[in-house]
């Protein structure tokens, strides 16, 4: 998921500089990529938003330069703007096509503020064009009991392709690690997705859906494996909503889905 090397120095007592460089790895654009998310490290499933939101988290050619205070950042990034092709265990060609800049606000411990934008060359293909991506966000963490911790993100991420009407997606997720055994979660989001993103067939390919998803999930852990480790039984139930135009395709306006997952951690 990333090969990178991070370099940060103190150019006054006020002000830190920082260059990053990866041929994996993530631009400044987006917020935290899912996975890394406190508010949703725990949830197996990616966001239908993931293509509006954080989808640049895999990146074959990042280079990046902030500037940094104790609670402000600026950085700008060029990037290969290109989706990576499904062979995952291999390096894409190294692109620096593309460009973004972001802006993140701390005033707290708890609290962090980001927006970026950016052009990105062709990101899917099949696609011609590029596409121009604004994102925004804001992430809250808290300590919860002893052992615990609950954070929560609202984000909101929008599209303009070049010769497409403009989508956006938004989202709000929270996850609570209750204590040394128990974690719950929520995801709550609409996006607008076209017939293509749908498979739907016989479609105005221009026509953009709005599609929204609930999804709660909880997690015991029901062993450690090894020292540092935890094997966790979970169970996360989705309940989607789909305009009447599509009900014909889903069978519902309300599809309903339940997955069961074991997910092994290190606590390291």
């Amino acid at each position: 998921m990333e090969v990178g090397a991070l370099y940060e120095r103190e150019l006054s007592s006020r002000l830190g500089l920082s260059l990053y460089a990866a041929p994996a790895g993530e631009p400044a654009l987006s917020p935290v990529a899912f996975m890394h998310r406190p508010s949703a490290m725990d949830d197996p499933t990616a966001p239908l938003g993931h293509h509006w939101i954080d989808a640049t988290h895999i990146s074959f050619g990042v280079v990046t330069v902030g500037l940094f205070t104790r609670r402000l950042k600026l950085e700008g990034s060029v990037f290969n703007g290109r989706e990576p092709d499904e062979q995952r265990w291999n390096f894409d060609p190294i692109r620096l096509d593309s460009y973004s800049g972001r802006v993140t606000f701390n005033p707290s411990a708890s609290w962090s503020f980001t927006a970026g934008y950016g052009v990105l060359n062709e990101p899917e293909p099949g696609h011609v064009g590029d596409v121009r991506r604004l994102t925004a966000s804001a992430l809250y963490g808290q300590g919860l009991g002893a052992d615990g911790q609950w954070s929560a993100a609202l984000i909101y991420g929008r599209n303009a392709h070049d010769g497409e009407s403009a989508s956006s997606a938004a989202l709000a997720e929270a996850e609570a690690i209750l204590d040394r055994r128990n974690t719950v979660f929520a995801r709550a989001e609409l996006v607008q997705k076209g017939s293509e993103e749908l498979s739907l067939s016989g479609v105005d390919p221009e026509r953009l859906f709005n599609v929204g998803m609930l999804g709660l999930g909880y997690i015991r852990e029901i062993a450690r494996p090894y020292s540092g480790a935890t094997l966790g039984l979970g169970v996360r139930g989705n309940l989607g909503f789909v305009p009447g135009a599509l009900e014909p395709a889903y069978g519902s306006r309300n599809p309903v889905g339940v997955m069961v997952f074991l997910r092994l951690r290190s606590r390291h």
